[in-house]
């Protein structure tokens, strides 16, 4: 039985979901789970990405950018309340332990001890490669969207940018990139159209958590399979948070989309 420590950096997302179906179906063990606190080691360096981050997108996509963050955030996904993931390791008797940075040396330290052969990455952003190398076959990571077409993206509103009516996740090896490993499971399917932009999102980013927790479930049960016929990306294309004009596309494609006779979820 494989050993897993998952590494997550929310106390309620995609951890919360995935926790109790791996221990319900997957044929491994979870060893440890590590929460980032998402401390700032260096304020003054934080708060120069976010200035350059503003200049990049600008006031008005920046300020866009918060106010659609909900649309991203999960309480509950089909009557399955997300329970804060300390809470569900101490139901489970999983070991727990809460880090201020995701890349610290105690991260490293807990990895090590932990002596696991593989990790998951449940919601983080860049992790390091003294903590990934660690586990036998390092780790692999759930992105929400299709790779390498959409690398370090919102899942969904890229694809009503590039005026695509569908989404999908990838699970990938976390290498030195962002969203760059070799793909070991992709799965695309068409988007759910709700009557609002910010619905449509919400709802296909909740399908998105459902069919991908189901793949990592799949990937572990028969991992050397899935690990012997992993291949590697093309060339991507990453993005970020939208500008407001890139906004403004993004409600008109979804209008366009909608119009072209797209279902109604």
């Amino acid at each position: 039985m494989m050993r897993i420590v998952i590494i997550t950096s929310s106390r309620k997302g995609t951890a919360s979901y995935c926790l109790p179906l791996l221990l319900a179906k997957a044929n491994c063990m979870v060893v440890k789970v590590v929460l980032n606190q998402n401390q700032k080691r260096n304020k003054l360096l934080f708060y120069k990405k976010k200035l350059k981050k503003i200049f990049r997108i600008g006031i008005l996509g920046a300020i866009n950018g918060i106010r659609i963050r909900k649309w991203f955030h999960r309480d509950h996904v089909d009557g399955f309340v997300l329970q804060d993931i300390e809470l569900l390791c101490k139901q489970n008797n999983i070991p727990f332990e809460a880090v201020p940075f995701l890349n610290s040396q105690r991260t490293v330290e807990i990895v090590q001890q932990c002596e696991p052969d593989l990790g998951l990455s449940l919601g983080n952003s860049y992790i390091s490669s003294k903590i990934f190398s660690v586990p036998v076959y390092g780790m692999l990571n759930i992105h929400g969207e299709v790779l390498p077409d959409f690398q370090n993206a919102q899942s969904v509103i890229w694809q009503l940018f590039e005026g695509k009516a569908e989404t999908g996740y990838t699970i990938h090896k976390i290498d030195k990139g962002i969203d760059t490993g070799d793909i070991i499971m992709q799965e695309k399917f068409p988007l759910v159209f709700k009557d609002s932009l910010s619905e449509t999102v919400s709802e296909n980013c909740k399908i998105i958590l459902q069919r991908s927790a189901e793949g990592i479930i799949l990937v572990l049960n028969n991992f050397k399979h899935h690990l012997q016929n992993a291949y590697k990306q093309g060339k991507g294309k990453t993005y970020t948070t939208p500008t407001f004009w890139q906004y403004l596309k993004i409600r008109k494609q979804y209008r366009k989309l909608l119009r072209s006779g797209k279902t109604l979820g």
